[in-house]
């Protein structure tokens, strides 16, 4: 993203959505480019604390009669919602690349990931279903109902456009609450149109918003007392600031943070689905997603066939332009990142790992795109800045250790707690890996243990801050308040 300067006219200014009509923000713009080509697609605005909070006043104002709204009548519009979504398939996934660089195979399987968190939300007539208990004293019944809590906030990131919304605003939605959604100053485009099809679907007007912009947009939603719950995903330092910030302002937070997730590899491996997996978890999505494989432990002597195993597979990899059928790893989304990833890097090198592959010579490199090779470190010692630091992009440490004792004193030493694997033909190695590391999500013999939307996505310790987590029925509670009725007649 750059400021504005001189730009095609065909390159158009991203709209807001406030009471479910397209507005154009007044506010200064900057140009959003394509990963893979660096062309201009698109001015996108930083929105006025006059539009947000207009934006927050639509929600509010619809938040009464879309809160009475019976539960069945909900889920229909979501179910309506659904169908739309299935039929733009292909026109979502293709912006999705555009927009954030993803190969059409990584932006499809986004895509599904989104269509299971609708499907989630279309469960909601079940899913807020309360308890009751008869004669609790002498002619007394107790009931307890689920609620909606008012308007809800998103603030999500670059690397997913299509599904980290749809992980929040069609859960809150279905449970009675309005929303307004900022995304990411990177890639907004795809969070707009899935509001349209939603509106498409038959939302009432002000159910959903769409505004966009950076710090000032998310102070303006997370001080502004008519918001009463905030979810978030993105970096650690930001999720703990948002959650600060909006928890000081009495509101609901869920926080999810970065991560540093570990695999480890056990000398009993099947070794050609072992690389395979490991390849997909760290370099797919060009390694920008918070499940990403970033460390492997490599335990005692599988260690040497691993690394050369792992490098012949990265020196193997397709990379491009993610439109292009033949590519299995896109560009990281601005030159920002690339040159911060670059960085770390020579950061490894400085700190005396053993550089296997260099991502930066690649040819691919000196495109016009953002694009960077896969990098693989050996000999990395567990307090080295890139075995403890979110790299965020192609960037895979090898650590090694004695027996799975030492390997899982490396994991649970991360400050992190994101996601975690084995890879074993052992089950009595996986069922005290599973019982023992310190994260929230756990994959035995595969490297993206992020569950399905019935389940939440449970990151721990530095990976998130709040109490209930996205998705699931932590997603259910987060976005409803219990009521318990205690009657005699």
């Amino acid at each position: 993203m750059v400021t504005t300067t001189a730009v095609s006219a065909d390159v158009k200014k991203c709209p807001m959505i406030i009471g479910g009509k397209h507005q154009i923000s007044q506010g200064k713009t900057t140009i959003q480019t394509n990963p893979a080509t660096g062309e201009p697609t698109s001015l996108i605005p930083q929105c006025t604390p006059e539009e947000i909070s207009a934006a927050v006043e639509a929600a509010y104002k619809a938040f009464p009669s879309w809160s009475a709204t019976p539960v069945l009548q909900r889920a229909r519009i979501l179910f309506r919602y659904r169908q739309l979504v299935e039929a733009h398939a292909e026109e979502l996934i293709a912006l999705v690349t555009e927009e954030n660089g993803k190969t059409r195979e990584e932006a499809k399987g986004s895509y599904q990931r989104g269509i299971e968190c609708i499907e989630f939300a279309c469960g909601a007539p079940s899913l807020m279903m309360g308890e009751s208990v008869e004669r609790v004293g002498a002619d007394v019944d107790t009931v307890s109902v689920r609620e909606p809590i008012g308007v809800c906030v998103g603030i999500t990131p670059f690397n997913f456009p299509l599904m980290v919304p749809l992980w929040m605003f069609p859960l809150a939605i279905a449970c009675g609450n309005t929303f307004v959604l900022k995304p990411s100053p990177g890639v907004p485009r795809s969070s707009v149109r899935v509001a349209e099809l939603l509106y498409e679907a038959g939302l009432p007007a002000g159910v959903m918003n769409v505004v966009h912009g950076g710090k000032e947009a998310v102070d303006a939603l997370l001080n502004d007392p008519r918001v009463r719950a905030v979810s978030f995903v993105g970096s650690s330092p930001v999720a703990k600031y948002i959650y600060k910030t909006a928890a000081a302002n009495g509101k609901r937070v869920q926080a999810l943070g970065g991560a540093k997730n570990h695999s480890i590899v056990m000398p009993d491996c099947d070794m050609k689905p072992t690389v395979d997996s490991i390849m997909s978890s760290s370099f797919g999505c060009a390694g920008e997603r918070c499940v990403a494989t970033s460390v492997v432990v490599a335990v005692g002597d599988v260690a040497d066939r691993l690394v050369a195993e792992l490098k012949n597979a990265a020196d193997n990899l397709k990379i491009g332009p993610g439109d292009q059928p033949a590519c299995t790893m896109g560009p990281v989304i601005t030159p920002e990142a690339r040159d911060r990833i670059v960085g770390y890097i020579k950061i490894g090198e400085e700190e005396g790992a053993k550089l296997v592959r260099d991502g930066r010579q690649d040819t691919v490199c000196k495109s016009d795109g953002y694009f960077l090779g896969t990098t693989i470190f050996d000999n990395v010692k567990p307090n080295m800045r890139i075995a403890r630091e979110e790299i965020f992009g192609p960037v895979l440490s090898v650590i090694r250790a004695r027996d799975l004792d030492e390997a899982l004193a490396v994991v649970n030493g991360s400050e992190h707690g994101n996601a975690s694997s084995i890879y074993t033909r052992s089950g009595s190695a996986a069922r005290q890996f599973a019982a023992s590391v310190q994260t929230g999500m756990v994959g035995v013999n595969l490297g993206v243990p992020a569950p399905v939307a019935i389940f939440p996505f449970s990151g721990w310790k530095g990976s998130f801050f709040g109490d209930a987590h996205a998705l699931g029925k932590d997603g259910v509670r987060f976005y409803t308040e219990t009521k318990v009725i205690t009657s005699r007649w």
